[in-house]
This record gives structure tokens, sequence and C-alpha cells, in this order.
């Protein structure tokens, strides 16, 4: 497999706040009395903000919202969100991703971050990872989210890397068919890799070496 890029999704991939997210809308559902639970929060993954909203407002019963109200209430989840955000150090990324990615890195492969969420750079820079990645293509940079191929497109593209030599690690069904449709390869890590709809299933996130550089041997 000739893949000279590596494109990551960030939540539930390189670091997980998952816990953040479920936490916030929770709150936000509480307010309006809106019933939330974790299975509605499993189809929040991958999606936008405004998406996420339409989702859990398919159990509200109250007055019809204005787009103004929607937006004030996706905006007041966000301002949830980035006050646990903040909380966030270097030892929210585990050793085995720090220590996987340098040595893809040192093979010589592209490393890019495509992420749906508008908060990337601030929760990168937060968690310390902001130089591990050539490129990073995110929510603030895009007009269509996963599972439409914009944000990996976008990621290639920064990289300048055509598609067929890109790689996609992604943990949500949503960003596997986002990949695919972008022409590139993809590898399933977490809940996406039950479903076994993606090139390569990975059990450890340290398994990319063996894909990449132990079977390869890069050259």
């Amino acid at each position: 497999m000739e893949v000279e890029a590596v494109i990551f999704d960030l939540d539930g991939v390189l670091v997980h706040t998952d816990r953040f997210h479920y936490l916030a809308w929770a709150e936000l559902a509480d307010e309006k009395g809106i019933y939330f639970d974790e299975n509605i929060n499993q189809r929040l993954r991958g999606v936008s903000r405004e998406q996420s909203l339409e989702i859990i407002l398919e159990r509200y019963d109250g007055p019809e919202l204005s787009p103004e109200e929607k937006k004030e209430m996706t905006d007041k989840k966000n301002a949830t969100y980035r006050k646990f955000l903040e909380r966030m150090t270097s030892d929210d990324v585990s050793q085995e991703v720090r220590d996987t990615l340098q040595k893809l890195k040192a093979s010589g492969l592209k490393l890019a971050v495509g992420s749906s969420s508008k908060n990337t750079k601030f929760i990168l820079e937060k968690t310390g990872l902001a130089d591990e990645f050539d490129a990073v293509s995110d929510g603030t940079m895009i007009k269509r989210t996963k599972p439409d191929p914009e944000v990996f497109r976008l990621a290639g593209n920064l990289l300048g890397m055509k598609p067929e030599k890109c790689l996609v690690v992604e943990d949500a069904v949503a960003g596997i068919e986002a990949g695919k449709a972008a022409g590139m390869k993809t590898a399933a890590y977490g809940e996406a890799a039950t479903g076994h709809i993606a090139d390569y299933d990975l059990e450890h996130f340290s398994d990319l070496l063996k894909i990449l550089i132990n079977h390869a041997d890069r050259g």
C-alpha cells in the first residue's frame, strides 16, 4: 500500500473528549426538559454541532424554536464544552498515541488532522499536539460535515497529496464513509472497527505501525 500521508480524526482517535460533549449536551437538554441519554449521544458522533442539536430536538415538544434560538443553544453548549476543554493537558494524550505519531513522522509520512470540530486547534494546543501535524483541516474551514468528504479532501490538498496516497483514521462510521467518498484508504478505530467497513480495522492505535511501516517496510 503506497500511503504517503495519514489523516486523523481528532475526537475519539487522538484524544477522547466524548465525555465532555456528553456532559455539555446533557446540561443543555436538561435545561430545556429534553430527554437525552448515551444512545442519543452516540448518534452525535462525527456530525456538526448544528446537526447534533437537530437530533437532540427530536425529543423536544415545546414551542417552535427560531434559528436565532437554536444558534443561542449551540453557542451555549459550546461554551460549556470549552470550559471542560480548559482542563485538558498533555496528560490527556496517551503515550501510545505520541509514540506512534513520532514513529510515523520519522518514517517520512506526512500527518494531518481532519476534524469537523471547530475546537480542533484549541484542543491540539491544550494537549501539546499542535506541532505533530503538517496540516489541520477543521470545522472552521469547511461548509459540509462528515459523511461529506470535504474535510478530508481539504486535508489532502493542504498536504499536497493525491487522495489515493492518503489513509484516513476514524472512530465513527460517518468518518469512514467520508474517507471512502474522498477516494482515500480508511482505517477504523474504536466503535467504527466493529462494523468492518474500512480497509483496515485497528484494535490498538499503534497497529498503524504494522500497517504502514512494518508491513510495507517503507521501501
